[in-house]
């Protein structure tokens, strides 16, 4: 009898630190990771392919090498698929366009590299402190006796 407490209560704290460790575990998020990887022929292709398909977390690899863009789905971290694609000794980068929609507004520089409706990610060009704020506010204001009039 003590044999069988002793072996269910060994099953219970077995049971009991598993699943204290599932909730130590970090969950991981599901990603789409873009990179821009240099490729030339079916080789590197596969090569590449290879490489990332085995990654643990990876669910799926899409490749088109006419854009030189690879795409990578599922519970990975976009920092180490970026270093996987990159241990392959191709040129591997993260995916430096964006699509570009809006007809009103200046497009980012130009980047002849960039596919079809896209354009080069850039981060803020000018950031506006809070004394130029001011002073563009009050550019077009009828209070400003310098203000440019237009009517």
């Amino acid at each position: 009898m003590g044999g069988t407490l002793r072996f269910l209560s060994d099953v219970l704290l077995l049971l009991g630190g598993d699943s204290q460790r599932r909730h130590n575990r970090k969950r991981r998020q599901f990603n789409t990771v873009d990179l821009k990887v240099r490729m030339d022929c079916d080789g590197c292709e596969l090569k590449v392919r290879n490489i990332l398909t085995t990654m643990k977390g990876v669910q799926s690899v899409e490749i088109n090498r006419k854009q030189q863009k690879v795409t990578v789905k599922g519970f990975v971290e976009p920092q180490r698929v970026l270093r996987r694609a990159q241990s392959t000794g191709k040129r591997a980068e993260l995916w430096p366009y964006v699509p570009y929609t809006n007809p009103y507004m200046a497009p980012p520089p130009y980047d002849k590299r960039a596919p079809a409706g896209h354009v080069r990610k850039v981060d803020a060009v000018m950031p506006v402190t809070a004394g130029q704020e001011e002073r563009l506010a009050t550019l077009f204001s009828d209070d400003n006796p310098n203000a440019c009039s237009l009517m």
